[in-house]
């Protein structure tokens, strides 16, 4: 059998190409159980920690405020950011992974996208921010932790159902 549709509407996959996976499936499923408890673990411990190392008016500015660069060697500063970058894109790849396989596929992704340095990052923090629910989440556990609920952007509002549906 090979990929594709049949006249009748229904799909066919490939055997030959699906085994091999379904085999590593079963040969490293302790494996993967483990991995994914590992990654739920991390991430109920460290979400709460970046979220409150956000100072609270980061949201607060029309456009990120970047550290000075001229406090580091350039050498330095390129290891480091290239670093950050790297690890970034090893959390968006493994993130992807578990979209499929189990684990935390969508924290990990986020987890990757907010690591890394790009342009339009910024704009993509505010534009995830802004979504329902999510400022309110975070908030909800900053003051969990005492420390002071994160600023929202100026002049921005999520339409509500409400106006959506008048």
């Amino acid at each position: 059998m090979h990929y594709g549709q049949h006249t009748n509407g229904t799909w066919h996959v490939n055997k030959t190409m699906i085994s091999p996976l379904i085999a590593f499936l079963t040969d490293h499923a302790v494996w993967l159980v483990a991995a994914s408890a590992i990654s739920l673990l991390a991430g109920l411990l460290l979400v709460p920690v970046f979220i409150n190392r956000i100072p609270e008016d980061y949201f607060s500015h029309s456009h990120r405020h970047r550290l000075s660069a001229s406090s580091r060697h350039p050498l330095i500063r390129l290891l480091i950011v290239g670093s950050k970058n790297l690890l970034g894109i090893v959390f968006i790849i493994a993130g992807l992974l578990m979209l499929f396989l189990p684990g935390q596929g969508l924290l990990m992704l986020l987890a990757g996208l907010i690591i890394m340095n790009y342009p339009g990052k910024f704009e993509l923090e505010r534009w995830i921010i802004l979504r329902p629910h999510v400022l309110p989440a975070i908030n909800w556990l900053r003051t969990k932790y005492h420390h002071p609920p994160l600023l929202a952007p100026p002049g921005k509002r999520e339409k509500s159902r409400k106006d959506v549906i008048e």
